[in-house]
Formats: C-alpha cells, structure tokens, sequence
C-alpha cells in the first residue's frame, strides 16, 4: 500500500471511532429508553421482593432519558452538537443493550438480574468513558454523574443477586 494510502486509512479509521456528540446523546436516550421500557415490563414478572427495585430503576432510567432529551434540546447545548467525540471501546457492547432481550414468557429473578447487572455495567462504563473523552462542561457532567448512578445500581443489583443465590430469596 501507498504511503499516501496507509495515511488515509489511519485517518479513516480515527474517525471510525467517533460520533457527533448528537449521535452519542441519540444513542444513550435510545439506551435509556429501552431501559426503562425493560424494567417497566419486568414488574409485573419479578418476584414481589425485587418489585420495588425493579419499579424504581425504571423510573431511574425514564429520568436519565428526560436529562438526555433536555441537554440536547437545550438552546445552550446546540452549538456542541456537531462536536466530534472520542467513542469508547465498550461501545458495542452499549450498543447491544438497544433492544429487548428475550427472556421468555416467564422469566426468573435470577434471569432478569443478570440482565440488569450487564446492562448497569455497560452503562456505567460507556458513561465512565464518555466523560473522559467529552469537553468539560454539562454534557460531560452529566456523563460523570450517570456512570456513577449506574455504579449504584450495579452494586444494587449485585447485593439482591447474591441475596437470591446465596440465601434463597431476596
């Protein structure tokens, strides 16, 4: 290959690995979306234990996708959106948590969280990394505060997880 063929290709692939800060906000509102429309489907399927949990994580994911929508429709964020940013190596793993799974007619508990705890981890790492490679202002605020919300629900997760394998019930 050409030297100036093997610079096109690099710089191809540079920007392979970034999004619009748009896409990235259209991508999360997506992610949270199917989220909250996954634990909003899930309530009525888990165990009564986990119901309350479940139940609030959904309202936790409907609010992230709320701020999400504000940024982005803000008169103040529009100049931004154009900006290219950096995209994490965990982004197809992100990506994959868009759809539903298929967890069957009637899931179990055990199941369903860990589902949950994937879609947390993913979630606070693309965050996690997202914060990282944004320019500081809101929009990386915002990023920084939803890896660690998604962090706190992981660890939730984690201990009604060990609660059901380990003891029986949660």
């Amino acid at each position: 290959m050409s030297k100036h063929g093997e610079g096109h290709k690099s710089a191809h692939d540079k920007l392979q690995g970034l999004k619009t800060l748009e896409e990235i906000l259209d991508t999360a509102m997506s992610f949270e979306k199917t989220a909250e429309a996954f634990y909003s489907g899930m309530i009525d399927k888990v165990g009564k234990p986990l119901r309350e949990l479940v139940s609030e994580l959904a309202e936790e994911e409907t609010r992230h996708y709320q701020l999400f929508k504000q940024l982005r429709d803000h008169p103040d964020t529009e100049g931004q959106l154009a900006t290219m940013i950096k995209m994490p190596a965990e982004d197809r793993a992100f990506s994959n948590y868009i759809k539903l799974p298929k967890l069957g007619k009637d899931p179990d508990d055990q199941s369903i969280l860990q589902y949950a705890l994937q879609r947390e981890d993913a979630a606070a790492k693309q965050y996690g990394d997202l914060a990282e490679n944004t320019p500081e202002g809101p929009i990386r605020d915002l990023f920084v505060a939803l890896a660690r919300e998604e962090l706190e629900h992981k660890a939730d997760l984690e201990k009604r997880y060990f609660e059901l394998i380990h003891t029986g019930g949660v």
